[in-house]
């Protein structure tokens, strides 16, 4: 990984005062970048979301409202209430996931949010009595837990037990139910098999069976139309560097053919994007306190570990790494080196499990360099272990 000039300036800047570095650096003109031309290439009827559980920093939502992103997907009043703060109106909020509080839902009914997705007959039941009681009739998507799953992704959704969405099979006797709520409106199914996929092919294969899946609703549920299909997100980021991105594009076009191919035009679909978009649009950034030679192998002790930046060892993955080196004197004359080796790299905590990366070759590294861990603008700081041990929280900069 090459870390952009604009990221190594600021570096260089915030080091100059002497202060230990542990920061996040944030640049978002990527994702409007992205943002922009997924709009564009897109199959009319497609709508873009920035799945804010990616990055909830407002820098990434305003690059979101900037780029004009169809709306937010949202999971909790928490994160709706830091997008309406944004600037997106209640009515460019979708609203996924399971165990929506009372609280919530009702919260969605009076502010016009634009879909729920049900998870759930209670959550059905539940939501259908906080409409009619404000006098309101609520749109909703369900999710399916469908029959099927997608092997090579890197975390997967549906197929087998799980706590998303009303198992496929479930169809027939939960969706007629649902119908007979008279303050919910059906709107269409929500459908997400995995998230973190690269291959195209296997998204595509997706949306093919969920078109299937609705053809089959509409044949046996006489005058239910899913003229809204919430595919979720499940664009992957390629952590490893092997050159291997997903291509956008190559979506679009299977898709518009399979909308093409099932008669689906005019429908509309939505896509709910976070670690897509926002990945490359953050760094990790952290100080090396010190470095250990122990039983051969070179351990690296940073400013911030899984406190800091969580995902790397929740993941078992190593993120992208390079070194901003500083230059600085050493303490003692026989201090630890890193030159040309593969080492571990961890931060101050008292626990094992404290690993930013491991077996990763390093050309060189001294005590006082700043490791700048890539792609680090998705699942950074919100899913880390922040309260462990009370170190101080890093910084958030926006460039």
């Amino acid at each position: 990984m090459q870390t952009p000039e604009n990221v190594q300036h600021k570096l260089r800047e915030l080091a100059a005062d002497g202060k230990t570095l542990n920061c996040y650096i944030y640049d978002t003109s990527e994702m409007c970048n992205k943002i922009k031309l997924l709009t564009d290439i897109m199959p009319a009827g497609v709508e873009v979301f920035y799945a804010m559980k990616a990055n909830p920093h407002a820098a990434f939502l305003a690059a979101a409202l900037k780029a004009d992103a169809r709306g937010i997907e949202i999971a909790s009043l928490g994160e709706a209430e830091k997008a309406v703060a944004a600037g997106f109106d209640a009515s460019r909020l979708i609203y996924t996931g399971p165990g929506k509080s009372p609280e919530e839902l009702s919260w969605a009914v009076e502010n016009g949010i634009r879909t729920v997705h049900i998870e759930s007959l209670t959550e059905a039941y539940r939501l259908n009595a906080i409409a009619a009681a404000a006098g309101k009739t609520q749109d909703i998507l369900l999710r399916i837990n469908a029959d099927f799953d997608i092997h090579e992704a890197q975390t997967t959704f549906s197929g087998g037990s799980k706590k998303f969405g009303v198992d496929e099979e479930k169809l027939a006797d939960v969706l007629p139910q649902i119908l007979a709520l008279d303050s919910l409106n059906f709107r269409g199914l929500h459908v997400y098999a995995a998230s973190g996929v690269l291959c195209v092919n296997d998204l595509l294969k997706n949306c093919q069976l969920v078109f299937g899946m609705a053809k089959q609703i509409e044949a046996d549920f006489d005058g239910v139309i899913c003229d809204t299909i919430d595919f979720g997100g499940g664009f992957g980021v390629d952590y490893l560097e092997t050159s291997h991105d997903f291509d956008p594009q190559a979506y679009a076009d299977g898709l518009q053919h399979l909308i093409e191919e099932y008669g689906y035009q005019g429908r509309t679909f939505f896509l709910e994007l976070g670690r897509y978009l926002a990945a490359d649009s953050g760094w990790f950034c952290t100080e090396i306190l010190d470095i250990k030679d122990s039983r051969g192998k070179k351990q690296v002790i940073c400013a911030g570990g899984i406190n800091h930046f969580r995902r790397p060892a929740a993941l078992a993955i190593n993120h992208p790494l390079a070194l901003v080196r500083l230059q600085r004197e050493k303490l003692f004359d026989s201090q630890e080196e890193i030159r040309n080796e593969s080492v571990y790299f961890g931060g101050p905590l008292c626990t094992g499990a404290d690993k930013l990366a491991n077996d990763v070759y390093v050309e060189a590294a001294d005590v006082g360099d700043i490791a700048v861990f890539g792609l680090a603008g998705a699942y950074g700081l919100t899913m880390s272990n922040m309260e462990f041990l009370s170190h101080e929280r890093p910084q958030e900069i926006v460039i």
